[in-house]
């Protein structure tokens, strides 16, 4: 069973609308998924598709920036979380500090814009608070970024659906 069919046999009884913000707002999904599946399986037009889709995918952005520190704060009290948020933070670091370094919250905004496995807003906010983001700042990237990504998987949701027909 695929991931879209999981979540369409799961959203099944749910209102359409609320279907798509709610896929949109899961971390492996997010927009990426959730603007193929409201055009293509819910019969959305790609314009309600596309601001459902931002809508659900901003959900989880505030709560996460707010409360990623406070939680991995409370969880490094504990050596295995130690063990893993230093491994994370340092890995991150290593991996894309000169990227963050040199262009700020427009790396933060691209990073997060580029519909690849592994960006996203979840993974935005991650990086914004690794990187030590103000809330401000990364609110705003990590916004400009799901609306680049959201035109961009729009147009080619759109696109694909023309090749094929």
């Amino acid at each position: 069973m695929t991931l879209e069919t999981a979540l369409l046999n799961f959203f099944s009884s749910f209102p359409r609308e609320l279907a798509v913000i709610l896929i949109a707002a899961l971390p492996v999904a997010e927009l990426r998924l959730s603007i193929p599946m409201a055009i293509v399986e819910f019969g959305f037009d790609p314009f309600t598709a596309f601001y459902l889709s931002i809508i659900g995918n901003m959900l989880p952005v505030i709560p996460l920036l707010l409360f990623l520190e406070p939680v991995s704060n409370f969880l490094r009290r504990w050596r295995i979380w130690d063990i893993f948020f230093t491994w994370l933070f340092t890995r991150t670091h290593h991996r894309h500090s000169a990227e963050f370094e040199k262009y700020g919250s427009l790396g933060l905004a691209v990073f997060v814009g580029i519909p690849l496995p592994a960006t996203g807003a979840w993974t935005g906010c991650a990086a914004a608070f690794v990187f030590g983001f103000k809330f401000k700042n990364a609110l705003l990237a990590i916004f400009a970024g799901v609306l680049m990504a959201g035109v961009i998987i729009t147009i080619l949701t759109v696109a694909g659906i023309k090749i094929l027909l």
